[in-house]
């Protein structure tokens, strides 16, 4: 059965449909960069609200900046922005659901003016955000707005007709304080440290270039919460498509396929009014430091632990890498005895439980995370997964091997063959500029951790992390994965 309006009440009947009308939906949240985690988080968060009678003035309206965002629209409205989210797991109590909270979805392409207003107007009381690690345009070497970048450059010199997410935010913001209208706020749910203050510093530096009086007006009056977002979201598949098909009669253009495991902590700090998302199992927060800490250090860093060595080893999934014992052994050594004891306490978890789940939760043989999708942009992810666990274990003084074979198989899989003669293309913008820095083997120490954006300044001067990072390197090199591993766990 084709998804759309018309259709819903003939699918099967296990799938879980709205239980409000869309049309008494009204939209109170824009959401710039629709992909797979917002519908299969934020979204499916605000359709169980909207589910229990509450919160139908806070459906979506969907924002695409990027010219690759007309496919996503096209298939959304040809299903009137209905999609069905498609829960993946091992066990039998996984949900097929439709989700209803996105009503509609604008392109910038198609025109800015009309974006412009959309986010200016009052019905707007939310803009969030998912634009991936890198598009906050921060250097991660010294914290500080990439002012350089010619796109930014182009929005500053051109404020009525922007193609940046800062750009557009500053237009939308100006014309509401000209007509006295209230500030949104601005919420960010990418996975990175402090999104919010990273969010804000990003925006009020844009907005001090383009206009000093509007940087203040939106430093006293636009709120960022910072939140922690949690749910393992694969690349939609064509056998993921097939599957939904096959299994239950769904012919759906863009499905969301997901672990049942969802998680969001979010400090409550809103000017202009939210939903009640706790009924719907959001945890509001003072402070989601040690949540995220504990999320990006344990769930991010082990991410990239495992998926380097893996994709040299030849897996292409997640949980190939967690069914060969060795991987596991090697990862549960990295999180105890690299991570751990990094860690402060958090509210209301027990560490040893949480790195359980994890362990579960990357086991899902169902879901079949792709090892690719967890490769892409490492040069992103490094400065904001791995390297300030590295930097801690060189401040106190700790072993670095483990953390360094992390690295050292980032460098290997940058060369983009496996240890199986495969030829693979990195996903990563600076691709090219990677690849480069590991071209020539005898270079790559004083090449490749000299960066400081991705590695920072302590790292390469550390005698005791060089001399680990070279010795995984060969060992790589020499012996290959599996024994490495063997190496460094005996």
């Amino acid at each position: 059965m084709k998804l759309n309006k018309q259709n819903l009440h003939h699918l099967a009947p296990e799938v879980v449909m709205p239980a409000y009308a869309l049309s008494d939906t009204r939209q109170g949240i824009a959401h710039i960069g629709v992909g797979g985690f917002h519908r299969a988080h934020q979204a499916y968060y605000t359709d169980a609200l909207m589910n229990t009678g509450e919160g139908l003035d806070w459906a979506i309206c969907g924002v695409g900046l990027r010219t690759e965002d007309r496919r996503a629209r096209d298939d959304l409205k040809e299903q009137d922005y209905l999609f069905t989210l498609f829960e993946l797991g091992d066990t039998d109590d996984t949900e097929v659901r439709v989700i209803g909270a996105i009503r509609d979805m604008l392109l910038a392409e198609d025109g800015a003016q009309a974006l412009i207003d959309k986010l200016a107007s009052p019905e707007i009381r939310i803009v969030s955000l998912t634009i991936t690690e890198g598009g906050y345009c921060i250097d991660d070497s010294n914290g500080e707005f990439m002012a350089h970048l010619p796109q930014i450059q182009h929005d500053l010199a051109h404020p009525d007709s922007p193609k940046t997410v800062f750009g557009f935010l500053c237009a939308a913001l100006a014309k509401r304080r000209a007509a006295g209208t209230p500030a949104f706020t601005l919420m960010s749910c990418d996975n990175l440290p402090h999104n919010g203050a990273v969010t804000r510093k990003a925006l009020l530096a844009f907005a001090a270039l383009r206009d000093p009086d509007l940087r203040d007006w939106i430093a006293e009056h636009v709120s960022f919460p910072n939140a922690m977002v949690d749910r393992i979201t694969p690349m939609t598949s064509t056998e993921h498509k097939l599957q939904l098909h096959d299994k239950h009669a769904v012919d759906d253009a863009w499905p969301v396929v997901c672990e049942p495991f969802v998680q969001w902590v979010l400090e409550d700090k809103f000017v202009n009014g939210r939903p009640a998302w706790e009924k719907v199992g959001v945890q509001f927060t003072d402070d989601v430091t040690p949540y995220e800490e504990m999320k990006i250090k344990l769930l991010n860093g082990s991410h990239l632990a495992l998926t380097y060595l893996g994709f040299l080893k030849g897996y292409r999934f997640v949980h190939e890498t967690m069914n060969d014992p060795l991987f596991v052994r090697y990862m549960r050594a990295y999180m105890d005895l690299d991570v751990t004891p990094q860690l402060s306490s958090v509210p209301g978890i027990d560490l040893t439980e949480y790195k359980n789940t994890l362990v579960e939760r990357f086991s899902n043989q169902a879901i079949a995370d792709q090892l690719e999708r967890v490769c892409s942009d490492g040069s992103s992810k490094f400065p904001k997964f791995t390297v300030p666990t590295i930097n801690r274990l060189i401040a106190d003084g700790r072993e670095t091997r483990r953390a360094a074979l992390v690295v050292a198989a980032w460098a290997l899989y940058l060369k983009g063959v496996d240890e199986n003669g495969e030829t693979y293309s990195i996903p990563d913008p600076r691709a090219a500029f990677c690849q480069a820095l590991v071209a020539d083997d005898a270079l790559i120490t004083q090449r490749l951790l000299a960066v400081e954006e991705i590695f920072g300044t302590a790292i390469p001067r550390s005698p005791e992390f060089v001399a680990a990072f070279e010795w995984c390197c060969n060992s790589l090199r020499e012996v290959g994965v599996t024994r490495t591993l063997e190496r460094v766990l005996a």
